[in-house]
């Protein structure tokens, strides 16, 4: 296959720098790391303007920035969704009333919060699911890397997924997820510097985004608005209705992600104090109402400027996938372009560093430390973060040639996230604002709201259920996986004996004392940041009702 890119030496130098800085930060960190807790959570040091990009970073992985472009051509503004229904009422929400319980828990990962609100055999099962979910979706962005550079520049899909892997098997070991992070602030300003050139100059070769807009609308119909056109299932290139995207994607998907993900929510427990860890999702939110204009208008721009033709795979079908990589090469020039190719090799193996890093915590808290060596020191526990961040890149390779077998890869993460972050959400609900619910009733209704949404997996693949889209389908599954899990753990919950009021202080909301803030300067409260937060995104709703 013919590379859609042509670089010389200036980009591949540019590529080569950014390798060697990402090796230069673990290896300048590695004396740093001399506990467990410095190694797995940065020691609970690091300021929250970093943790909020690092935050937000954490999820520009491969699938957010080549698949919201791709979103972009197939679905129009429609996508801006993602940011402004499904990432910034949620980010809000744990900002401001999960990140205590996160933080003042002293709970070092989400599992281990499980464990001191319910019980070890909830904690097990959220332990081991996540621990599977981890290395499957760090498989993912290898498996992207391997796809896009092939089809940019030519590198073989070996070579790509193990050079990746490599470089961020080498940062992590030596410099743990403080590496990760610094790692991911780079990416933050490599995304936004590669990428806003295409849509400030896309704007430009339209004449506007209202001509933008205009021919969009004779590609793609129903494709400029957000909210006028889900009324109705044909009146929209998703084929969603309103319900079915507000309650899937705005609720259940949403803060079934950005809530209890552990993934996203090591970087704010890696803050410096309460204060700086409830504002660390809170200024990621600023950043991320921006974002549709950076990752989502080069997939409009490209589908209503340019000839389908230019995007047609070797099939002869339009691949949206191709839409970003061949803009790239249309609109900046040599040098700029190494920095474009920097900033999605970045944005890949960020996903993969997140996934990792998430992974080797849980492992060597709340699996080995909990039930296979219970009496071992913080050195013993620091070494096995250090080997399970080995074999954790060995798994997240294998599992890049499992996604391999898949067609669409980003349906194949849409399906783990409705399997164990839907019904997830429902448990951490109940655990934190209804003191009644009980061990028993969380897991069985984490377990059987699992179960929920394999069952539905099933009746879809077979045919036995069907949707206008897979899109909605993915929705559907998530509110079918939260509902069991929701109203299953209530009722167990009332069958069963619940723990004492004294036990839950500090883990549920009617019993644990708000955080102070009086003596915050006014801007940095996070009630501030969050207020100023919504405003903005309901501004962008309406503009693009």
């Amino acid at each position: 296959m013919e590379p859609l890119l042509k670089i010389n030496f200036i980009d591949y130098l540019i590529i080569i720098i950014y390798f060697i800085f990402v090796l230069g930060i673990g290896y300048f960190l590695r004396k740093a790391m001399i506990t467990s807790n410095d190694f797995l959570l940065s020691g609970r040091k690091i300021p929250a303007w970093i943790t909020g990009l690092a935050f937000i970073s954490a999820n520009l992985g491969a699938l957010e920035v080549m698949g919201m472009s791709a979103s972009g051509a197939k679905y129009g503004m429609l996508t801006a969704h993602f940011y402004w229904l499904g990432a910034i009422p949620a980010m809000v929400f744990v900002g401001v009333f999960m990140m205590p319980f996160y933080y003042g828990s002293k709970a070092r990962s989400v599992p281990e919060y499980l464990k001191l609100r319910f019980d070890e055999k909830t904690r097990a099962f959220n332990a081991l699911s996540f621990a599977v979910m981890t290395v499957l979706a760090s498989g993912i962005s290898m498996y992207a890397i391997a796809i896009v550079f092939q089809m940019m520049i030519g590198w073989s899909i070996h070579f790509s997924i193990f050079i990746s892997a490599i470089v961020v098997l080498v940062y992590i070991f030596f410099g743990g997820l403080t590496s990760s992070i610094y790692n991911e602030v780079l990416q933050f300003f490599l995304i936004v510097f590669g990428f806003l050139p295409i849509t400030i100059l896309g704007l430009i070769q339209a004449d506007g985004w209202g001509n933008l807009a205009t021919k969009m609308e004779t590609v793609v119909r129903g494709s400029t608005h957000i909210w006028s056109n889900l009324g109705n299932t044909m009146n929209n290139p998703m084929g969603i209705e309103w319900f079915g995207m507000v309650m899937g994607l705005g609720f259940v998907l949403s803060f079934g992600y950005w809530c209890t993900d552990f993934l996203v929510v090591q970087r704010a427990m890696a803050a410096k104090d309460i204060t700086a860890a409830q504002n660390t999702p809170l200024i990621a939110t600023f950043p991320k109402i921006l974002f549709p204009f950076i990752v989502i208008l080069p997939g409009i721009i490209g589908i209503s400027l340019f000839p389908k033709e230019a995007f047609f795979s070797d099939a002869g079908k339009i691949d949206y996938n191709r839409i970003l990589p061949v803009l790239l090469g249309k609109y900046l020039p040599n040098g700029m372009l190494g920095i474009g190719l920097t900033a999605l090799l970045a944005s890949f193996m960020s996903g993969m560093a997140g996934n990792v890093t998430a992974f080797n915590t849980v492992w060597t808290y709340d699996i080995y430390h909990a039930y296979i060596n219970k009496k071992a020191t913080d050195k013993q526990l620091l070494k096995m973060g250090k080997y399970t961040t080995v074999v954790g890149v060995l798994i997240s390779i294998a599992s890049a040639y499992i996604a391999l077998g898949f067609a669409n890869i980003m349906d194949y993460l849409q399906l783990l996230f409705s399997f164990f972050n839907a019904p997830l959400f429902a448990t951490f609900l109940l655990g934190m604002f209804w003191k009644r619910s009980t061990g028993h009733g969380a897991f069985w209704g984490l377990l059987l709201g699992t179960l929920a949404a394999g069952i539905h997996h099933l009746l879809v693949s077979n045919g036995i259920i069907s949707y206008y889209s897979e899109m909605a389908s993915n929705f559907y599954q998530a509110i079918y996986s939260w509902t069991t899990a929701f109203v299953l753990t209530i009722i167990i919950s009332l069958l069963t004996k619940p723990r004492p009021e004294n036990e839950l202080v500090g883990l549920v909301y009617s019993l644990t004392p708000k955080p102070v803030t009086s003596h915050i300067p006014f801007y940095k409260r996070p009630s501030s940041l969050a207020f100023a937060a919504i405003i903005l995104t309901i501004i962008f709703n309406i503009i693009f009702w």
